[in-house]
């Protein structure tokens, strides 16, 4: 065997040990289920509050949109009785 070939089989024997260290990773990830309920958790919690604040802007938009339809008929109504009056 020359020093070539045992430098490949030496960086050969680098890159397996590096890949299979990112396979063990990946399993203990996957086999971490509480870690995983957790972060399902924080993204669930996350669009709900999303979901809340648009929802009170919404709210919010319509209660004034409410009010100002609100006074329009009062106006009118004041306008319609001042004019039966004359």
């Amino acid at each position: 065997m020359t020093r070539e070939d045992q430098a490949g089989l030496e960086q050969e024997i680098e890159r397996t040990r590096e890949q299979l260290g990112q396979t063990v990773e990946a399993l203990a990830a996957k086999a971490d289920v509480k870690a995983q309920a957790r972060a399902k958790a924080a993204q669930v919690t996350g669009r709900l509050r999303r979901v809340a604040g648009q929802a009170a802007d919404t709210g919010r938009e319509r209660r004034v949109q409410l009010v100002m339809a609100a006074g329009a008929v009062v106006l009118a109504w004041l306008l319609i009785a001042r004019w039966r009056q004359r």
